[in-house]
């Protein structure tokens, strides 16, 4: 079942048209089931529902997963015996009757408008890496990006006139995000920096480079924000997708209609993008002062 592991992987990058992490992560949970099976002696193309909801059990019971964790998990395990179906090595596909679990709809954490002006107004510096910090938190703030989709712009990627970014997102899925002026300045910036670091050398396509002009890691760039909301002052530690859910509930906040913000993140349903749509408890409070009749 070792190559066929491998080859479920790549049937989910190239058929299905999933986004790498997601291979990634499913391909990791399918070696988890596999171990699973392979302890307990049974042959996963045979396995029973009964079976494969003992494993889930045990990871609730025994390791302690959160729903979002399982059902992550459950998800993988589906698709990997649609797949076998799909290959003929399977007659009978066990989770065909699976219900998904119901994952309850948190509000996401996002940072307050004193906190994200700190971060802009911290001046960037002269360095390279100060400044690709910088350019970074304007342009994942000013477009809702996934850090993803940030570390695979390219030069091309940026329309200066107009304020425009061509953004691959989930499964190669192209669209458009308007940026404001203040971002792109702030890469002009970063440019520059870079320009002058790497000067006339061969470097990796992409804007985002490393210190030796190769494409800047995920780690690298979750280190840099850490860095630079320490140094702003900023109390939540910041990561690259907190600016995301920022972003969002600013627009909905500011009065954008769903559809739009639906658009700009690249959300495929609009069940998605409504957790946006949440009020600030500050606003809440101010209501229920100034409307309360008991004051």
């Amino acid at each position: 079942m070792r190559p066929l592991a491998a080859d479920f992987q790549r049937h989910l990058a190239l058929e299905r048209g999933l986004a790498r992490n997601t291979c990634l992560a499913y391909a990791g949970d399918l070696e988890a089931f596999l171990a699973y099976c392979e302890k307990r002696r049974t042959d996963p193309a045979a396995a029973a529902a009964q079976f494969i909801e003992e494993y889930l059990w045990s990871l609730k019971k025994e390791r302690g997963l959160g729903p979002a964790s399982i059902f992550r998990k459950t998800e993988a395990i589906r698709a990997f015996y649609r797949y076998l179906r799909l290959e003929g090595k399977t007659l009978k596909d066990p989770t065909a009757n699976f219900r998904a679990p119901r994952l309850p709809r948190k509000i996401p954490r996002f940072l307050k408008r004193r906190e994200i002006d700190l971060l802009l107004a911290y001046p960037a510096g002269a360095s390279f890496a100060g400044a690709r910090a910088a350019a970074a938190v304007e342009l994942l703030y000013a477009s809702g990006m996934r850090v993803s989709e940030l570390l695979g712009l390219r030069l091309e990627s940026v329309n200066f006139q107009q304020g425009w970014l061509r953004v691959f997102g989930k499964g190669a899925k192209e669209r458009l995000v308007p940026v404001n002026p203040g971002a792109l300045a702030r890469l002009r910036e970063y440019l520059t920096a870079r320009e002058f670091k790497f000067g006339g050398r061969a470097v990796s396509e992409e804007l985002f480079l490393n210190r030796d002009g190769g494409k800047l890691s995920r780690v690298m760039m979750w280190k840099d924000i850490v860095a630079l909301g320490r140094a702003a002052g900023v109390e939540i530690k910041p990561h690259p997708h907190l600016f995301r859910h920022t972003f969002a509930s600013h627009l909905v906040q500011g009065g954008a209609d769903l559809r739009s913000v639906q658009e700009m993140l690249g959300h495929v349903s609009l069940n998605t993008t409504q957790i946006y749509a949440h009020v600030d408890k500050g606003d809440v409070k101010r209501a229920h002062d100034k409307f309360h009749p008991d004051k």
